[in-house]
């Protein structure tokens, strides 16, 4: 029987459930200090003053980093998107946003580095700032055009000017932030000149080039290793304060130094989701064919690194219309660094654009899935390359059926349950998806077992399982025969655990290494080791459109006299090639549905506009959807195969919670009437008065 396609359950799981696995603030070490981060209070300013004496004397306190006696880092260290000032603390007096760490203290146990921590007096000289986010900031520019240029085809004025209907309206979502349930933490020490690091974060080959880049070391000097990580969804992707903070520390006292950042301080000092402000304008003719789609998002960034937040990859991919425009427009306020959180730019330009669809079939009067058919492309519209695969009608036409949409009356405001208004909705996503190049190694032991190693990271989602797996299949044996070594970089590159490209990456490389092993098994030498790089054979690969699809469907029931919006039902069908372990995978699209939910209803980062600085930093406050919130969800596969990859496989991290805010909103129109352009839905603006 073939492991991949079977469902099992996560290797790793009794470890979890009876707290023998190890994160990265578990892990036992001999001498161990803690350090506690210190944050800015103002958005923007100076340090006018640290008193370190007044800490000093207390007790276990050994001493306080600040920007004085920080080491000094490498200006051009970054990440994905070129050097990232966010990276550099402590490097001088600047404060550039409200949650900036400006101090470590450090001593002998958590309780006194605490302790110390309250007490340090920081006096500051405060600037103005400037948080206030939107399209029309007189600082607002283009976006890197790293993921490709705007689109521009066709004539999108012309094509408005001919449309019989014309949709065109203004979309915000706010800043939301990851609210992983393992809050960052690292414990690092050096052993001889090589730096060590247990930390949280989604790729510790990549933290590990980053921190060598930083402090001037080769990359042979780090080891960083992860091996279990309590879910990231984007917000562990970089490199994080703790980490940083913490080979400072033990670097300056020669021993080993845990940091774990408090729930405020995972707020205030890591990365988000930026908030985005977003025009859409869609022309169709009658029979809901569309002539033109203009699209012109804008997002937040901050002045300290480059970022882009893709709203308009959707637009690019989804429909054939016949002109298509795009603006992305990156505009700088006074915070931190946004980074990529869970479908990045695809999810909130969804809620846009699916939003606007919805529009355009409600002027209509056409259902919202015919009109969907009725623009289906059979090449990329924007790129005129061809898709690899594409069963997003599949997915459309498999989940109405499941959820009963042919029964729906399309006139919004008509079925009632007593004070209660009902409504349906459903919105369609892509996500691209590809493999990026990586290494794997396979030792057959004299034992007759198979030591798998990889740079993977597990955060959660299952990938221990499924690369077992893959592994077990590519070699021919049982998955009993396989030994995994993921999460450490010295294992060799290997990509993130992200983008939805993370097992599809690391299965590549593993079916390569598995292939080269075969050949040799009749090689009596024990134990006997064959490497793989997969950079050459992606390279290779022919430009193409390659994508996950789905379509989720919704069911609500609205409040009118309280504005409170209650989903009953999701229902997600997902195109996302051939499935490594059912029950994971599964796992993985109801999760993402449950947090598409939770954008469209809770999610929302408030900052005062007085003093910019974030006011609901703890998850009392940042409201994230509770058992109470989640309904009956379903997720199901459709038949799929990605051709290009010896696998078969694409990536089922995102897709599910891309469309799902979408889905909820054109639901909540259904029931009310009303459409929605902001998110979350909050009870205020749900409300009818009167």
């Amino acid at each position: 029987m073939s492991e991949v396609g079977t469902a099992r359950p996560r290797i790793e799981g009794r470890a979890k459930v009876t707290g023998r696995a190890r994160y990265a603030a578990d892990e036992p070490v001999e001498d161990l200090l803690h350090g506690w981060v210190v944050v800015s209070t103002v958005s923007r300013g100076r340090i006018r003053s640290i008193d370190t004496a007044a800490v000093l004397g207390m007790p276990g306190v050994l001493g306080v980093i600040d920007h004085r006696s920080a080491p000094r880092l490498n200006p051009e260290a970054g990440m994905f998107f070129g050097p990232d000032a966010g990276l550099l603390l402590l490097q001088d007096d600047v404060v550039p946003h409200a949650g900036r760490p400006v101090a470590l203290v450090v001593a002998e146990t958590l309780e006194q580095a605490r302790a110390a921590a309250g007490a340090l007096p920081v006096t500051y000289v405060e600037e103005p700032h400037d948080t206030a986010f939107s399209a029309e900031h007189p600082a607002a520019r283009p976006a890197l055009t790293i993921y490709g240029p705007d689109a521009d085809v066709g004539d999108v004025d012309a094509e408005l000017a001919a449309s019989a209907v014309v949709v065109g309206a203004r979309y915000r979502t706010p800043e939301q932030h990851c609210c992983a349930m393992e809050p960052h933490a690292v414990t690092a020490w050096w052993e001889g000149d090589r730096l060590q690091a247990i930390d949280a974060n989604q790729g510790p080959f990549f933290a590990a080039g980053t921190l060598a880049a930083l402090f001037s070391l080769r990359p042979d000097q780090v080891r960083v290793r992860s091996e279990h990580v309590g879910g990231g969804f984007g917000g562990k992707g970089g490199v994080g304060p703790q980490l940083i903070l913490a080979v400072m520390a033990a670097t300056r006292f020669g021993r080993p130094v845990r940091v774990a950042l408090t729930r405020e301080q995972v707020f205030l000092a890591t990365s988000m989701r930026p908030a985005t402000d977003q025009r859409v304008r869609i022309g169709a003719d009658p029979d809901g064919r569309l002539r033109a789609i203009h699209h012109e998002p804008a997002y937040s960034v901050s002045p300290l690194a480059e970022y882009v937040e893709n709203c308009a990859e959707l637009t690019k991919t989804l429909y054939a219309a016949t002109a298509i425009r795009t603006r992305l427009t990156a505009v700088p306020v006074d915070t931190l660094p946004p980074f990529s959180m869970r479908g990045p730019g695809a999810t909130p330009g969804s809620f846009a654009l699916e939003s606007a669809v919805d529009e355009v079939a409600a002027r209509l009067g056409l259902d919202p899935i015919e009109l969907r058919l009725r623009n289906e492309p059979v090449v990329g519209p924007v790129s005129g390359l061809p898709f690899s695969g594409r069963n997003l009608v599949a997915c459309l036409r498999d989940g109405a059926r499941r959820f009963g949409w042919a029964d729906r009356d399309h006139r919004p405001r008509t079925r009632r349950e007593g004070p209660l208004l009902v409504g349906t909705g459903v919105a369609v996503a892509s996500f691209s998806s590809g493999a990026i190049p990586s290494s794997a190694a396979i030792t057959a032991e004299a034992d007759g077992t198979f030591t798998v190693a990889i740079g993977a990271t597990d955060i959660g989602t299952g990938a221990r399982t499924a690369l077992t797996a893959v592994a077990a299949d590519a070699l021919r044996v049982p998955a009993e025969r396989i030994r995994l070594r993921i999460a450490d970089s010295d294992l060799g590159f290997a990509w993130v655990a992200g983008g939805s490209r993370g097992t599809t990456s690391w299965s590549w490389a593993i079916t390569e290494a598995a292939a080269a092993m075969r050949e040799r098994l009749s090689d009596p030498e024990r134990p006997l080791t064959v490497t793989a790089d997969t950079a050459q054979a992606i390279g290779a690969l022919e430009p193409k459109e390659r994508h996950a699809f789905s379509a989720v469907f919704a069911e609500v029931a609205v409040d009118l006299a309280t504005g409170e919006v209650r989903v009953r039902r999701l229902l997600g069908t997902f195109a996302v090639g051939r499935v490594v372990n059912p029950l994971t995978a599964r796992s993985q699209l109801v999760g993402g549905m449950i947090m598409g939910l939770s954008m469209a209803l809770h999610e929302e980062g408030v900052r005062d506009p007085v003093s910019g600085r974030h006011l609901n930093t703890d998850l009392a406050g940042y409201h994230i959807a509770s058992h109470a919130d989640v309904p009956e969800v379903e997720a199901h596969f459709v038949a799929d195969h990605e051709p290009d990859d010896p696998s078969g496989l694409k990536g089922v991290g995102e897709i599910g919670t891309v469309s799902t805010a979408a889905a909820i909103a054109n639901a909540v129109w259904h029931a009310t009437g009303t459409r929605q352009r902001t998110l979350p839905l909050r009870l205020d603006r749900v409300l009818e008065v009167g």
